[in-house]
């Protein structure tokens, strides 16, 4: 499951970024300027890179 790290800290927060991902797959932002970055960049960014 996503987030087993954090929710083993803060239920609350994992919920939270579990919703955000959920709401960024089932819709489409009208916003020229909106920038969503591919899964592969998201795991490089959560990585031993941000150390």
């Amino acid at each position: 499951m996503p987030y087993d790290t954090v929710r083993g800290t803060d239920p609350a927060v994992a919920d939270a970024l579990a919703g955000e991902r959920e709401r960024q797959n089932d819709t489409l932002a009208m916003i020229a300027s909106e920038n969503h970055v591919s899964e592969a960049v998201m795991e490089a960014q959560s990585s031993e890179l941000t150390n």
